[in-house]
């Protein structure tokens, strides 16, 4: 089975977001790609499945599937239109929980069409700022815990707490403050997912980018993850769908092993 690894949202490697694409012919079973995806010990694992005109897709982390991930989906375009099938302009990803996923080159950037997740202002609590290292102007709740902070230098250097980060809601954690150089930077941080912290998470900027595209009154968002390898994104809100847009770059392509 060959397995590419592309770095998402970067336009050199060791930036970005690295995942791993395995392009197969039928599915494997839960457990196998989910070992695969542990061993890897990326942040995510996708894999691809044909089906007729379109792309059966799925994404694990080494703790398990996750409904919607954004910097594997734009590695898996970008294998899918670069390796795979080299002139391909445009691939429709099937998902199994939200339904058809485009993707289209513009460019050097790959367009993604992803929905966007409804958020709910949470009250702020004192396990938030003890898990995060400060108190957050404000909470929300869709999917994930999305917490806004004063300035763009706290979110840069915050070290959270690991295992407070585990007792809060959601699925992960997203701290966002308002940029200098960019609409708005962010880090976010996946324990539950077995991931201290995502270095670019494009479900995340699902909740992310229409928060601040709200905020600023405005359907254009240049949004910057501030990680370590650090990434960004040019997004374009449109009522309930969000157009994420990131360049990435091949790393490896590999043959996997396995019954």
């Amino acid at each position: 089975m060959k397995q590419y690894v592309a770095d998402a949202f970067t336009e050199k490697v060791f930036g970005g977001n690295p995942a791993a694409v395995c392009v197969i012919d039928k599915w494997l079973s839960d457990e196998l790609m989910l070992k695969i995806a542990i061993e890897n010990n990326l942040s995510e694992t996708a894999f691809i499945v044909p089906k007729g005109e379109k792309y059966q897709l799925r994404w694990f982390t080494p703790g398990g599937e996750v409904d919607l991930c954004g910097h594997a989906t734009l590695a898996s375009a970008f294998v899918m239109m670069t390796q795979v099938c080299p002139g391909m302009e445009k691939i429709v990803f099937e998902s199994r929980e939200h339904g058809d996923l485009v993707v289209a080159r513009e460019g050097d950037l790959f367009a993604m069409d992803f929905p966007v997740y409804d958020l709910k202002e949470v009250p702020v609590t004192q396990a938030m700022a003890d898990a995060t290292g400060a108190m957050p102007l404000r909470a929300y709740l869709g999917r994930d815990l999305l917490c806004e902070y004063e300035s763009e230098d706290f979110v840069r250097t915050m070290s959270p707490d690991q295992d407070k980060l585990l007792k809060l809601d959601g699925l992960l954690l997203h701290a966002t403050a308002k940029g200098k150089e960019y609409d708005c930077v962010s880090r976010s941080f996946a324990p539950k997912l077995n991931i201290p912290e995502d270095p670019v998470c494009g479900s995340g900027h699902c909740h992310i980018v229409p928060f601040w595209a709200k905020e600023l009154g405005k359907s254009e968002i240049t949004a910057y993850q501030a990680s370590k390898r650090g990434g960004t994104l040019y997004c374009t809100v449109n009522g309930n769908k969000i157009i994420l847009r990131g360049k990435a770059a091949l790393y490896s392509v590999a043959e996997i092993f396995v019954d």
